[in-house]
Parts: C-alpha cells; structure tokens; sequence
C-alpha cells in the first residue's frame, strides 16, 4: 500500500520542474563543468574555481561561473520554497561559453568536477530524478500502459476488450458464461503483459494500479524480471490527475532508492572479510589511480570535513575511471559507516 509522503521526498511541483530542466541540460554533448554548492557558501567554490588549474577552455567556463555565482549571491532561485542547494553547469559550444543553473529546497552534496558530460548523479540519488517509470492502469476490460522519463510521458499504449458485464437469459447456462467470461478477461491480461514487457526497456520500476480486483489477478501475468520490479499502487485510477501520479511515482522511487542503498551497504560489510573494501581516503585515492574502486559511497554531508577537497578531487577521479559514486543521505547509514570525513570503497579486487 502506498504510505503517508516521507518528509524528506521532494513535492511533485518541484520534482517536475527539475526533471523539465534536466531534459535540457541532458542534451548537451560537450564537455562540462558541474558545479552544485548550498545556498550562501558561493565565494567557496569560487576559491575552488580559481585555484584549480585547468585548460583554457575549462578556464573560460570557470570564469562565467564565478560571474554567475556572484549574481546568484543576491538574487537566488529556485523550484523549491527555500534554496538550499544552487547548481550550475557550464559549456562551450560554438566558442562561446553557456551557463544553465537551477535552485533546489533539497541539500544535495557539493560538487565541483569537469567532466565529458555534464554531472547529474546528486539529481538521480538524493531527487530521484530522470528515472524510467512504467505505470500500468487497468481494470478487467481496458488497460493504459505508460511509460514515464522523470516527469515526462515518452510511450503510451491502451488495450481495450467488450467484455459483457452480467449473464443474460437465455442461451448458455450461467456457468459457461462465467468461465468464457474469465478465459476472455485471462487472454487480455496476457496480452497486456507482452505489451508491457515490449515497453519495459531499462525501467526501474512496474507501477501497477487500478480498482477492483484486476491488479492481482494481472500480476501473476509477468515474467520473473518485471515481477521484481512491480509495485502496486492504491488508489490509482484512470482518473487521477497527472500531479497525484507524479506523487506516487515520487514516492515509490524512493522507497526504491532506500531499498537500493540498503543493499549497497550490506555488500560492503559482507566484502569486508574478503579484503574488497577500503575506508582510508588516501588508500581509496590511490585504489582509484589504478582502477581498482568498483564503487564509491559518500555521505551527502561530506563537505563539511576536513577532507572536503581531498574528496571532490577523488569523485573526480572516479568518474573519469568508471567507478560508480552513490550518495548516502540516511543519517542512521552515515551515522554507522561514519563516512561524514572519509568515503567507502568496493573494490574490484584486493590491493596492497
């Protein structure tokens, strides 16, 4: 069943709004500088940006974010309430320097990295931003798959069969009626989840919703993969209004992302034993040197030790090797770990 909005989930408004801004900056192909820092520590990363040498085009992007930091400094934005984190991203296309920036109410963790592409790791972590979604509405005659990119419809598809609603008198009995009533209802399903499975590509999750007795009965219909990936979803009907689905697909991302997280952490204790994690930063740093960091876990609050440089630069490292970097955000998680000064480190394979 779906449970009360968790305080820290982001709302639908705000959610949409990013994802509508992150389809845009996710279309440019160019090398970037991503820049994410909270509200009112700018002169920070300005700091960062000018002692930080880099080449002459990466210079030219750093100059036009100090200019874009020190008008932010007075005239903020933001989709949320309140600015708590201020996120830019700069580019060269075409010899001239493009700068996109957005606010968010949400803490992200302070980033400042160069990079092939832009950076959006933080959005898809902590906002739960851009994933792929497949909603399925249904009911015993009609069904309406859709399938969600962040906050954006990309495919749709509806199914519809006539389906008798009551025996009438006359012609065959009312038992034979029941039972090709239900052979009629078990073929649609079994249409209805081969088309789900044609849409089903890279999604993270199989929202599955409508009322009466239909989702159940549907469910025993998918294949092990997408029974993996199903949730069912109260309350969801043909007629819910776009905003209380962006609410509930909101809501079941992070359920999803705390479950995911949760896995993270329990592969690395179990890794311990086998000598393929690492907890010492300048062990993790030289790990990543030569490749051998599988994934790096690093507490969103991060930035507020005194391996705060020493850690963008190894996220740096890390994204320009291949290892994959998960934000930890939970404070119970970060509490345990104790990764608020240090990050964790699967690895590929022991090191000395």
């Amino acid at each position: 069943m779906d449970k009360p909005s968790h305080i820290s989930e982001i709302s639908s408004s705000e959610w949409f709004s990013l994802n509508q801004f992150l389809y845009d900056v996710k279309q440019i192909n160019s090398s970037c500088i991503s820049v994410y820092y909270p509200y009112g520590k700018g002169d920070k990363i300005i700091s960062l940006l000018q002692e930080t040498k880099r080449n002459e085009s990466f210079e030219k992007i750093e100059l036009k974010i100090e200019k874009t930091i020190k008008q932010l400094k007075d005239n903020p934005i933001s989709e949320g309430k309140f600015t708590k984190t201020l996120c830019i991203f700069g580019w060269i296309q075409n010899g001239k320097v493009n700068i996109k920036k957005i606010g968010t109410s949400k803490k992200l963790p302070y980033i400042y990295m160069a990079s092939k592409k832009p950076y959006l790791k933080p959005f898809s972590d902590i906002l739960k931003i851009n994933h792929n979604v497949l909603l399925v509405t249904l009911d015993q005659k009609t069904a309406r798959i859709q399938k969600f990119h962040g906050s954006q419809i990309v495919q749709e598809s509806k199914l519809r069969i006539d389906l008798q609603g009551r025996h009438r008198k006359g012609g065959q009995s009312q038992g034979r009626f029941l039972r090709a009533r239900q052979t009629k209802i078990h073929v649609f399903y079994k249409k209805v989840a081969k088309k789900v499975k044609t849409m089903d590509e890279n999604s993270e999750l199989l929202l599955l919703g409508g009322i009466g007795p239909a989702k159940t009965e549907f469910f025993d219909e998918l294949d092990s993969e997408l029974v993996k990936k199903c949730r069912f979803v109260e309350t969801l009907s043909f007629s819910t209004p776009i905003n209380e689905i962006h609410k509930k697909i909101i809501h079941h991302l992070y359920e999803y992302r705390r479950r995911y997280v949760a896995e993270i952490i329990q592969k690395y204790e179990k890794l311990v034993k086998e000598g393929l994690t690492a907890k010492r930063n300048n062990v993790i740093t030289k790990a990543l040197k030569i490749g051998a960091v599988d994934t790096l876990i690093i507490s969103v609050n991060y930035h507020t030790s005194l391996q705060f440089k020493n850690i963008l630069n190894m996220m740096e490292i890390a994204k320009n090797t291949s290892a994959k970097i998960e934000f930890v955000s939970a404070p119970k998680i970060i509490k345990k770990l104790e990764i608020d000064d240090s990050v964790l480190a699967i690895l590929r394979y022991p090191i000395r």
